[in-house]
């Protein structure tokens, strides 16, 4: 397996569809074009049947011309590997939609699991808010695992994002990561090093510095396991395209943690 230089590749972007970043498809690669970049993926947080949660996604009427944004981005940069995606809430009434209309009908090249919300007792939950309880906690690691068991998801955004709510490490926090990380590992699945995390604590100080992600005591643990790792800039405006891409692999490299390859995140280079 090989793996084309991380520094040239970002898997996780987003456009203006989702009312919480700015600019669209052509617009990120462009100025990722200006990098070098060899492969860059369009993943904006997907549309869900009923437009559930869109307060903060796409309405389902914008799919169509979210898809026609991605094509004019692959027309005009025929030198990148432009890659069709979305991020993905995995919720079990939407994985017949993301398997027949995303990946089937419209030939999306990929998804992406993602953990924004953790079911708990017969509702969705935040994820990053309130995730003090080990119960919430354990909920939120089953969530995570059955989508590692899932063949539609290429790799798992932000899996640390559990620790948000958390000032110190303890052993609730410690068996969840050790239970996202076995199920990484379990089934080969990567998970992401996010490079929108390294932003925002950029942008705190003094004691709100902390929490935060990449939480460092499950990224620590995770070299204890055989599993690999994408870094992605989760860029929300066209002149983060390629932030932190660096940063992430320098953090990976640091704990040696391997990065995945193409092959196993299904990509194509141009």
């Amino acid at each position: 397996m090989t793996v084309s230089s991380p520094y040239r590749r970002n898997l996780h972007s987003h456009t203006y569809r989702c009312k919480h970043a700015s600019g669209d498809a052509a617009e990120y690669v462009s100025h990722a074009s200006k990098t070098g970049v060899d492969t860059y993926g369009i993943s904006d947080h997907t549309p869900l049947p009923g437009d559930r949660f869109n307060s903060h996604r796409m309405d389902m009427s914008e799919l169509d011309d979210y898809h026609r944004a991605i094509k004019e981005a692959q027309h005009t940069f025929p030198g990148i590997s432009v890659l069709a995606g979305l991020e993905c809430e995995d919720f079990d009434d939407c994985r017949s939609f993301y398997e027949d209309e995303i990946l089937g009908h419209r030939n999306f090249d990929y998804l992406i699991g993602a953990g924004h919300f953790t079911p708990l007792q017969g509702s969705w939950e935040d994820s990053y808010f309130g995730m003090t309880s080990a119960t919430k906690l354990r909920a939120y690691g089953d969530h995570l695992c059955s989508m590692m068991e899932s063949s539609l998801y290429q790799f798992i955004a932000h899996p640390d994002v559990f620790g948000l709510s958390s000032d110190h490490w303890n052993e609730d926090l410690k068996a969840c990561s050790h239970d996202i990380l076995a199920a990484a590992e379990a089934n080969g699945k990567p998970l992401e090093i996010n490079g929108g995390g390294f932003r925002k604590l950029a942008q705190r100080s003094g004691k709100e510095a902390h929490p935060g992600f990449p939480l460092r005591q499950f990224w620590e643990a995770a070299s204890d396991y055989q599993i690999t790792v994408v870094c992605n800039s989760d860029a929300h405006h066209p002149t983060h395209a390629m932030a932190s891409i660096e940063e992430c692999i320098h953090y990976a490299e640091e704990l040696g943690l391997t990065i995945a390859s193409d092959e196993q995140l299904g990509i194509k280079t141009a």
